[in-house]
């Protein structure tokens, strides 16, 4: 039985919590075998590891699960892969977009801590030169 992994398997191999995985099934980006007495045994199959490692991935590009599920079912279909290529392009792109409106919404408030830091240095020296001269 190569390449079929457990729950455990993959919790401690990509340092997850078996809960975290099992709520990726709920999702329905892993579908594993199920094995034992009713059933109650998951066993994973190279492909479902390399779907949480791809759903891990994309979390970290900072996509949502949707997304994830929606692009890596694109890789498990047989059609041409021009239209999923053109699909994660655009997924990319509207990600990029919103990560550069975050990051210029970050420092637009980093130049306004910079500018009150400022202003507050100079009135603290104002209050301590005073405080010296009485």
């Amino acid at each position: 039985m190569a390449n079929l992994y457990t729950i455990s398997d993959l919790a401690q191999e990509f340092d997850l919590t078996t809960r975290a995985i099992r709520f990726y099934e709920d999702m329905g980006l892993l579908e594993p075998e199920r094995s034992g007495p009713g059933g109650r045994n998951r066993v994973y199959s190279a492909r479902d590891r390399t779907r949480l490692k791809l759903t891990l991935r994309a979390k970290r590009l900072g996509l949502s699960l949707n997304e994830a599920k929606d692009l890596i079912d694109m890789y498990d279909s047989p059609r041409d892969t021009l239209p999923q290529l053109k699909k994660f392009l655009v997924v990319l792109a509207e990600h990029r977009q919103q990560l550069e409106s975050q990051l210029a919404d970050l420092q637009a408030t980093l130049d306004e801590v910079k500018v009150h830091e400022k202003e507050t240095r100079s009135l603290l020296a104002k209050a301590t030169k005073a405080a010296q001269t009485v």
